[in-house]
């Protein structure tokens, strides 16, 4: 195994400065965190209000959809009776 010289010692100040970055760090995370919660929640409320009426115009169209698709079906098996 290769002899490796003996580790450097960093400076207090170098010690200091890493760890004041890295507390602010985590603050900063902590406050961004925080504000897009808030932002998040806003918009979630947004989309809760108007999620029956999206809902209601889906099953809506999917019903006329529905009616289109048995009457074009009848009418490709040659049905000419067909009350949907």
């Amino acid at each position: 195994m290769a002899d490796l010289p003996a580790p450097v010692k960093v400076s207090p100040l170098i010690k200091f400065g890493r760890w004041s970055f890295l507390v602010a760090g985590v603050l900063w995370g902590a406050s961004r965190h925080r504000s897009l919660s808030k932002k998040e929640a806003g918009i979630r409320a947004v989309e809760e209000k108007t999620r029956a009426a999206k809902e209601a115009k889906l099953a809506e169209e999917k019903a006329r959809m529905s009616k289109e698709e048995l009457i074009n079906l009848a009418k490709a098996a040659g049905v000419t009776d067909f009350k949907p």
